[in-house]
């Protein structure tokens, strides 16, 4: 059960990245840096469960969980805060009212509350061989999986955008793609 709960997150952590991404690629939103931290930090929000379903479950795996979503919160809170004033309009379109690092902010606190309640059940930590991998089920392996590969699409797009320097304040074009003429 607890192997099925971390697959579970892991798709709920792809779902936040391949929107995040839909939005870069279908409406021509490039991420700016606090955005790409928050999207750093869902990928380590889903180191913990990736470990669980690898490894099985064991503290260490929440604490890194948990961990990378409170940096997460504070990088997403940082950007709320930025865009409070009466009148700004916010950076990005708005998904349900709400803006990307509006919804990053909700989606890291349910992962804190969740994580939380998930250290509550102790005899999860109880298993037979702890050196050896947990024979996790397809679905599980498919959710490790769609992650990095989100992960991985997320570097490349982040090159593409930044290349070799720091990302700019707004982006507004690819660095890398850009013609030299």
């Amino acid at each position: 059960m607890t192997i099925t709960l971390n697959a579970l997150g892991l798709y709920g952590i792809a779902l936040v990245l391949a929107t995040a991404f839909a939005a870069q690629l279908l409406l021509g939103e490039l991420p700016c840096p606090l955005c790409l931290m928050q999207r750093i930090q869902f990928a380590m929000l889903a180191a913990g469960p990736i470990l669980n379903v690898r490894l099985g479950p064991r503290p260490s795996h929440y604490a890194l969980a948990l961990l990378a979503a409170i940096a997460g919160a504070v990088f997403a809170g940082r950007q709320i805060l930025l865009h409070i004033t009466p009148g700004d309009a916010g950076y990005g379109s708005a998904l349900l009212g709400y803006h990307y690092y509006s919804w990053a902010f909700i989606g890291f606190a349910v992962a804190i509350v969740l994580t939380a309640i998930a250290l509550l059940f102790d005899r999860q930590f109880a298993q037979a061989d702890p050196g050896k991998p947990v024979a996790a089920g397809f679905l599980a392996r498919a959710a490790v999986w769609l992650v990095i590969t989100l992960v991985a699409l997320n570097v490349v797009s982040t090159l593409l955008e930044c290349g070799f320097a720091a990302c700019p304040d707004n982006p507004v074009s690819y660095q890398l793609l850009k013609s030299t003429r």
